[in-house]
């Protein structure tokens, strides 16, 4: 019996298939095209219908359909095999038929209701109005299937029971909700209506913002609507793991190096208005491990456009920890007189367009926020608390090549030396609080290191055993970042708040399946060594500094614990 892999690439031609993503022009028994994944004049992808592959001479890639999808989508596997499957009928065993047929039927109802908000949009002047006072033009509603929603308490849910929809999948579909009473009511009433879609395009939720008369709400029952609302959660809509647009821009990213992330979809919409077409967004949710992944396979850097609010503000400083410890290259925008990049893109959209591409480091938005306008003044509380502030900022940069030099930009901008910058770093320790990167970037994600991978065994073995007293000493051994799972873990907690730890959790569980309790000493072991070698590096390089600084104390103390470490 073939496989599922088998079965797919014998009813599906690899050229009828490229022909979707790519213009493929015949070339003897083969067919030639540009390259998708890198900037080319001269076509240099080549594909062969015998082979049923493809193969870029310009930058040396090449595969089958599957790896074309898997790239080009930036996708895994498992993905590619679902959509693949999907589009040739092919049955996979594995995935239950029934869960199959639901996520179908949850994405056709989203379909509809988007094709029906779009028609009620074109019946409501007040919303088209209301649009257009936004500032945005008949192109882009059309381009990203702007619609209205009825004031109404049943108008979606009456037009798609007449399509002979289920009750109950329109309200797991999150259009409709379920009163206390046991009647259905549609979830979106009165609202503009914003269809989220995939990172391939099909419509998986919505936001709903209220319609300006309607914010109020009802003085009688004292009832006042939430400015915006969310699909709920559901089998095809996650808001923490879908980026608004991302279907429209990926390839801009992709070819720019580059994205400028938003938060909502006016502000993207107003940036993509204005020519910003590497733009991406959050929708109705801070950033997240999962956001950041999906934008890693295509980029490493990142421009935040920060709203101008105390709240933007701190959103942002947020944002920009968990992607330095995820290892992007972070820049920052911020717009002046307006308050976020959607109003600037329709006041002046060319102006916009100048910021981004003079987008500041990150670094540069810290001194701006913390530091002083005027002299630093050291006797300052005010003063030394943003200096902190700053401190715990670079010491979660993952580049220790960044964070040296920014020590000393901020050196020469305070002017303090860079021994006691050094002095102030050290004693504000475990109360920096940095984002590690196991809290930013998940297990599947990035390649771990021996320590982690030995870190994860060790307390795979314990948790299969449930005796944490057997840990010992090498607790103090555990990679960074993976304390806070040991605690979890010590507590008998099973789940974790942060996302992407929740995963790391998730995987040391699983793979306490699979360890044995024999090894448990032999791990031990091996992590103390992983340990000795990786404070031993950095003990080389506080000698170092110490040396260079004059610092005989420091210098001492660190000569002393190197003497200490075990040798193996």
């Amino acid at each position: 019996m073939p496989t599922p892999v088998e079965q797919i690439k014998d009813k599906l031609d690899i050229v009828e298939f490229l022909r979707g993503y790519l213009t493929l022009q015949p070339a003897g028994r083969n067919f030639r095209a540009l390259c998708p994944f890198h900037k080319e004049k001269t076509p240099s992808f080549m594909v062969s219908p015998e082979r049923q592959s493809w193969h870029c001479f310009g930058c040396g890639i090449g595969g089958d359909t599957f790896a074309f999808l898997m790239r080009y989508e930036n996708i895994e596997f498992g993905e590619a095999l679902r959509i693949l499957a999907e589009k040739t009928g092919v049955e996979l065993r594995r995935l239950n038929p029934a869960e199959h047929r639901q996520v179908g039927v949850l994405l056709d109802l989203n379909r509809a209701a988007a094709d029906f908000f779009r028609k009620q949009l074109g019946a409501s002047a007040g919303a088209r109005e209301y649009l257009a006072n936004r500032g945005l033009k008949e192109s882009t509603i059309e381009e990203f299937e702007i619609g209205f929603a009825p004031n109404e308490p049943e108008a979606l849910l009456i037009h798609l029971l007449k399509q002979n929809a289920r009750p109950d999948d329109v309200i797991q579909a999150g259009l409709a909700v379920k009163t206390e009473r046991g009647s259905r009511l549609d979830r979106f009433r009165g609202r503009i209506m914003f269809p989220i879609h995939d990172h391939f395009g099909k419509v998986v939720g919505f936001t709903g913002r209220i319609m300006p008369e309607l914010e109020k709400g009802n003085p009688a029952t004292n009832f006042v609507p939430a400015k915006y609302v969310n699909s709920a959660e559901s089998p095809i809509f996650n808001k923490s793991k879908i980026l608004y647009g991302f279907w429209k821009t990926k390839n801009a990213v992709r070819e720019s190096g580059q994205a400028f992330l938003v938060e909502g979809q006016m502000d993207f919409l107003m940036a993509w208005q204005a020519g910003v077409v590497n733009v991406v967004a959050t929708s109705g949710t801070a950033l997240t491990g999962d956001h950041l992944r999906t934008l890693r396979r295509l980029t490493d850097r990142l421009i935040l456009g920060l709203d101008s609010d105390t709240a933007g503000l701190a959103a942002g400083e947020r944002a920009i920890q968990m992607a330095e410890a995820a290892d992007f290259e972070v820049r920052t925008v911020t717009f002046g007189a307006h308050k976020d990049p959607g109003e600037m893109g329709r006041v002046d959209p060319a102006g916009l367009r100048e910021l981004i591409a003079a987008a500041k480091p990150a670094p540069e938005f810290y001194f701006g926020l913390h530091l002083p306008t005027g002299e630093f003044d050291p006797g300052s509380r005010e003063h030394l608390l943003g200096l902190r502030a700053i401190l715990r900022k670079l010491q979660a940069m993952a580049s220790a090549v960044q964070r040296e030099y920014w020590q000393k930009e901020l050196a020469r901008r305070t002017g303090l030396t860079e021994k006691v910058l050094l002095e102030e770093t050290e004693q504000l320790g475990a109360s920096a609080e940095p984002v590690s990167a196991a809290e930013t970037v998940a297990p599947a994600a990035r390649n771990f290191s021996r320590r982690e991978v030995l870190s994860q065994r060790l307390l795979a073995v314990l948790a299969a055993q449930d005796d944490w007293s057997l840990l010992g000493e090498a607790r103090d051994y555990l990679a960074s970042g993976y304390t806070a799972v040991l605690s979890l873990l010590e507590r008998g907690e099973r789940k974790a708040a942060a996302p992407a730890v929740d995963e790391l959790l998730n995987l040391i569980l699983l793979r306490s399946a699979e360890v044995e309790a024999g090894e448990l000493e032999t791990i031990k072991d091996q992590l103390a060594q992983e340990y000795a070698r990786d404070r031993r590096r950095e003990l080389a390089a506080a000698i170092k500094q110490a040396e260079q600084a004059g610092d005989e104390a420091r210098l001492r103390a660190a000569l002393a614990e190197l003497d200490r470490l075990p040798t193996f």
